[in-house]
């Protein structure tokens, strides 16, 4: 076999058994990616919320300024924000009784009368033409209290992110769990031109579809985006040198450099929890193996060594193990390394035959997986202690699943009426929504961390 090239055998083994990473590996280098448009924003459907909301009405804020309106409505925003989380059910500002500004102008009774539990209030002030003082109030309708308020400084060009960052803090304070209307996601998408050619675009894009912006753009195919911690760094596959190589992009600067171009495979990159070792799979020795390679010295050492194909993988939240999608027992299944003393163990014992692209929840309590018993591919996720294994989605061709940084969500491909398309789902499956842009595909997702 030739080493510096995936040939037919290698192909039809890692199509047939390595798991829809790979394949994709393959698929984009033969170009069989559908075109995609990069331009269009993505629109959000939510499909299904939690069995009980929280009702919840975010009252337009008050304007105090030099034009009409404020640029943009970040009422609306935060209401989005909080019903796209799926636990909250935010009151249509039509129906509100009143749109009270000021805490001394609030009728509790009215609200109380309409099982609106908590609302929203507060005022927008320009200070300065580009700048401007959000302050609101988050309260108890029932106790007629106030539960928390801030005043936030804020410039035109980060009023999207000042509300996203106030969804958030509400969000925290009635559930308990830090939200993530302010993070961001990576993904993939491609366009067909006029004369047939293709172009790929990496693009991070806010939690909510707005802002997206090119990271990357090039004739040849683009994959598996992997954030590092801190949020500034994204490290991808991009085959514009007619071979995978791996690469390392600062988002902010736009600088990058190569990690792994060697002959064969360099795919499925994956940071380590403090962003200073990196996980790949490599097949410099003709078969795919996972390798780390420290970032800072730019010493690598293998992890796996096994006639069986090894990728995809992903670290535990210690930063001590990977977990790996490995053909050894007969099929594709996940299996774990210890780092420290190499050993290594079969996690999936559950009723299907296909378990791969696991991913590890931020809080380590879970892992997310393509699972097929046969009847297509769904995401899969498996509870680790107590353990249990439950399927969360149920198209025929669900892939790539990418944890929220607060483990609450899971973003993954789905196939839609367009093609494919991102969706998100619950941990639990019961809040699902579709994230779709306006004609075309989009690939490979990456769920940011959480923005400091």
């Amino acid at each position: 076999m030739n080493r510096g090239h995936v040939n037919k055998s290698m192909t039809n083994r890692i199509t047939a058994v390595a798991g829809r990473t790979l394949m994709m590996v393959i698929a984009c280098a033969l170009g069989w990616i559908a075109p995609t448009s990069a331009q269009e924003p993505i629109r959000i459907t939510i499909e299904s919320g939690a069995d009980a909301p929280l009702p919840i009405a975010v009252v337009p804020l008050g304007w105090r300024g030099n034009s009409a309106a404020p640029p943009i409505d970040v009422a609306g925003i935060i209401a989005a924000d909080l019903a796209r989380s799926g636990r909250f059910s935010p009151m249509a500002s039509a129906q509100m009784p009143a749109q009270p500004t000021e805490f001394a102008a609030v009728r509790f009774q009215d609200w109380q009368r309409l099982g609106m539990d908590n609302l929203v209030i507060g005022t927008i002030s320009q200070t300065q033409p580009d700048r401007y003082d959000i302050s609101f109030r988050l309260l108890d309708s029932f106790r007629a209290s106030q539960l928390t308020g801030f005043r936030i400084a804020a410039s035109t060009a980060n009023l999207r992110l000042t509300a996203h960052r106030i969804a958030d803090i509400i969000y925290e304070k009635l559930v308990g769990q830090k939200g993530v209307a302010a993070t961001q996601v990576a993904y993939v998408t491609s366009d067909k031109a006029a004369n047939g050619k293709r172009t790929y675009r990496l693009q991070v894009a806010d939690s909510d579809g707005f802002n997206a912006r090119t990271l990357l753009e090039s004739p040849q195919p683009i994959m598996s985006p992997a954030w590092a911690p801190d949020g500034d760094r994204i490290a991808y596959v991009s085959f514009e040198e007619r071979n995978s190589a791996i690469y390392l992009q600062n988002i902010r600067t736009g600088a990058r450099e190569v990690i792994s171009a060697g002959p064969g495979i360099n795919s499925s990159p994956a940071f380590s929890p403090d962003g200073r070792r990196l996980a790949m799979t490599l097949s410099r020795d003709g078969n795919p193996e996972i390798y780390v390679r420290d970032l800072t010295t730019g010493s690598q050492q293998r992890v796996t060594n096994n006639p069986a194909i090894d990728t995809e993988a992903s670290w535990a939240p210690d930063g001590q193990s990977l977990v790996f999608t490995s053909d050894r027992g007969g099929g594709p299944q996940i299996y774990e390394v210890n780092l420290r003393s190499g050993a290594q163990r079969r996690l999936t014992f559950n009723q299907s035959n296909y378990n791969a692209r696991p991913r590890y929840a931020p809080d380590g309590k879970r892992i997310a997986m393509v699972t097929s018993n046969g009847q297509g591919y769904q995401i899969g996720v498996l509870t680790l202690s107590p353990q249990s294994f439950e399927v969360v989605t149920t198209a025929r061709l669900d892939e790539s699943p990418t944890f929220a940084p607060n483990s609450a969500m899971l973003m993954y491909t789905t196939t839609g009426p367009a093609g494919t398309e991102l969706a998100a789902v619950s941990v639990d499956g019961r809040t699902r929504q579709r994230l779709a842009l306006q004609r075309g595909e989009v690939r490979e997702p990456a769920w940011g961390p959480f923005r400091e």
